[in-house]
């Protein structure tokens, strides 16, 4: 089976995306980016550095410090499919990102995104 193009994609190709999304809606860069340290367990120069090698996501996953274990109460549908039902680890991972920053875009309190 070959591998989601977007496992081998550079997080930091698609993180200005994020940010966008984030601020046409009112929101922040560093929302976005307490959202992928709480996520990954990524201090904030761990997480710069990341971006700047130009790390791919099957990488930046694979060597996450500590993966939140909150982040399995992230329920919900992104992009049609429920996150919960993802069977592939990986994929999971980037929808759970996926899920937070729609949520950051869509108003929801961080307090509610970070699950707290």
């Amino acid at each position: 089976m070959t591998k989601h193009r977007i496992f081998s994609t550079s997080v930091a190709s698609v993180y200005p995306h994020y940010i966008a999304k984030a601020e046409k809606r009112g929101r922040t860069k560093a929302e976005v980016d307490e959202i992928f340290r709480w996520l990954t367990g990524y201090s904030q120069t761990e997480l710069e550095d990341e971006l700047a090698k130009g790390t791919n996501f099957e990488d930046f996953f694979a060597a996450a410090p500590k993966l939140n274990p909150a982040r399995m109460l992230i329920t919900g549908v992104i992009c049609g499919i429920r996150v919960e039902n993802i069977e592939e680890p990986l994929m999971r991972e980037l929808r759970y990102l996926d899920k937070l920053i729609d949520e950051l875009a869509r108003g929801k309190k961080m307090e509610k995104i970070l699950r707290g």
